[in-house]
């Protein structure tokens, strides 16, 4: 089971307690955007194997959103961090680079770009197989 601590109330909760939000750090557009921006920032979205950063709500507790890194093969969580940041702190991509060494961050998203990766190839991360795994 997936258990996620909340950064704002301390809680470790396991999945039944928080609701998924979706892909984190989106840019969003503005009401004079297009509709091919809209279209893009509503359905188009990276489902990587290996390291993702996702939005989190602590429902059956604080009730805060949060953001979260975890590996979607493994379901290894790296850590979780308040949505107010701009991008994942340092400490928690040092925290992955520790376990995936070639590991890259995701790309800044461009000015035009709400999702960045999804119609350009991004800089593949490496994901352990099966046999590696300890």
């Amino acid at each position: 089971m997936l258990t996620l601590t909340c950064p704002f109330c301390g809680v470790a909760a396991e999945e039944t307690e928080l609701a998924p939000g979706g892909e984190a750090h989106l840019k969003r557009f503005g009401p004079g955007s297009s509709d091919a921006d809209f279209e893009t920032y509503l359905f188009g979205r990276r489902n990587p194997r290996g390291v993702h950063f996702e939005r989190w709500r602590h429902v059956y507790g604080c009730g805060k959103w949060f953001l979260a890194a975890r590996d979607t093969a493994t379901l290894q969580v790296f850590g979780t961090y308040p949505p107010q940041c701009d991008g994942p702190p340092d400490a928690l991509i040092a925290r992955i680079r520790a376990v995936r060494p070639g590991w890259q961050p995701p790309p800044e998203p461009l000015e035009d770009d709400s999702a960045p990766g999804v119609e350009r190839d991004p800089a593949p991360n490496p994901t352990p197989t099966r046999d590696t795994i300890a």
